[in-house]
């Protein structure tokens, strides 16, 4: 009779730590042959694989929220007073004094003295293009016909009439506009008449009607201004008298020297408001609109609101030529205002920030950029709190969200952030 060995049966697997090693290989095997199998199926097609088991990974799980994705985007720009610009000095002769520059200067301020003269400022859009004063058919009028409004306004008597017999007085000096009420075609009018008189009232000498005719009550008042400034009392005004501008302003640099003969240039303004300047892409100022709001970050780490005053018309490229590849895009200069000056604090310049809405998603299916996993098929997908996977679309990234859509993505479900 022949023994297992001699009819060549295998002999019987030993037990003990060989026989479990085997085991275990085997079992991790179908383990791993199954997990593969889940995560093919979870990662396909549009939504959840309702047949999947796979375990849960570890990881913080987030809930799938509703919102408003607002992307914001931040560039540098400079606080200032603006880009200075020429007074329009029309002024001839030496230059004898100037004032120091960041100077505050508002209407009836002394700009520049040219041959010893004031040259002053007053309010107004018109510029200095002429000589304003009686004419002659003006200087040899005789009064008669001239209208009760204009002499009573002038409290020296000018214009009076007799009290008792309602006649003009003679002693009274006529009345502007030669013969008849109204004057003659010689009596200068204008609107540039009408801007002067009101800047001379405002500045307290009235005494005449504020309108479009230069008349003797208008001198008289010019001789009292005159007199103030240390000026001779001629009535008229020059040319290079006084200089228009918008507002208050802050005076710039001096383009010229104490004895040099003044020029068009010979001092630079700015307005009074400190704003900020950004360069902005040309290619990417969709932002830049006016009155679109802002947020100015200042140097301190606090910030400021601001809105969007002006937007240059004409791009132009950086002066360095855009560093050492060239390619740097050109740019538009956009001008932002601050309402609250005080909120800028004594900040005259400085570098800063500008903070602006982009695009702007409103209520939105959200989830943060972290919970995002790619698809081996393409495109991203989540991962549920048990272990499941559903594709998604996503839409706008902003704040570290990103926007979902799906059909097998609703608010309040939680998915899980990868570790």
């Amino acid at each position: 009779m022949q023994t297992d060995h001699e009819r060549g049966a295998a002999p019987a697997q030993p037990r003990g730590r060989r026989g479990r090693r085997t085991a275990l290989v085997a079992s991790a095997l179908v383990v791993v042959a199954a997990v593969a199998v889940v995560g093919a199926l979870g990662l396909g097609g549009d939504g959840a694989q309702e047949g999947s088991s796979a375990p849960p990974r570890s990881g913080s799980t987030v809930p799938v929220t509703r919102t408003t994705l607002t992307e914001r985007t931040t560039v540098d720009g400079l606080l200032g007073y603006g880009t200075e610009m020429p007074l329009p000095v029309k002024a001839t002769g030496t230059v004898t004094w100037l004032p120091a520059e960041g100077t505050a200067m508002g209407r009836g301020g002394t700009l520049l003295r040219v041959d010893d003269r004031p040259v002053v400022l007053l309010y107004g859009t018109l510029p200095m293009y002429r000589e304003l004063g009686l004419t002659a058919g003006t200087r040899q009028g005789t009064g008669q016909g001239a209208g009760t409004e204009r002499g009573t306004q002038d409290s020296g008597g000018q214009g009076r009439t007799d009290e008792t017999s309602g006649a003009p007085d003679p002693s009274a000096s006529p009345t502007p506009g030669g013969a008849g009420a109204g004057g003659t075609g010689d009596t200068l009018r204008g609107m540039d008449v009408l801007q002067f008189e009101s800047n001379l009232a405002a500045l307290g000498y009235t005494g005449f009607t504020v309108d479009e005719e230069f008349t003797d009550l208008t001198a008289r008042a010019v001789k009292r201004w005159q007199k103030s400034l240390g000026l001779p009392q001629s009535g008229t005004v020059g040319i290079g008298d006084v200089v228009y501008s918008a507002g208050k302003v802050r005076i710039g640099h001096a383009g010229v020297r104490l004895g040099s003969p003044a020029t068009d240039d010979a001092l630079t303004y700015t307005g009074t408001s400190r704003k900020v300047v950004v360069n902005a892409s040309a290619a990417e100022d969709s932002w830049a609109v006016r009155g679109a709001a802002v947020t100015i970050g200042l140097p301190a780490g606090t910030s400021v609101k601001g809105e969007v005053a002006s937007v240059g018309k004409s791009a132009t490229a950086p002066e360095d030529g855009g560093g050492e590849g060239g390619s740097a895009a050109p740019t538009v200069p956009v001008t932002i205002t601050v309402k609250d000056q005080k909120s800028v604090g004594r900040l005259e310049s400085a570098p800063v920030t500008v903070e602006y809405v982009g695009r702007e998603r409103a209520d939105v299916l959200t989830v943060p950029v972290a919970a995002l996993v790619a698809l081996a098929e393409g495109g991203h997908g989540l991962e549920t709190a048990d272990g499941r996977f559903v594709a998604v679309k996503t839409g706008l990234f902003a704040d570290g969200r990103v926007e979902v859509s799906g059909s097998a993505v609703r608010e309040g479900m939680n998915v899980r952030i990868p570790e």
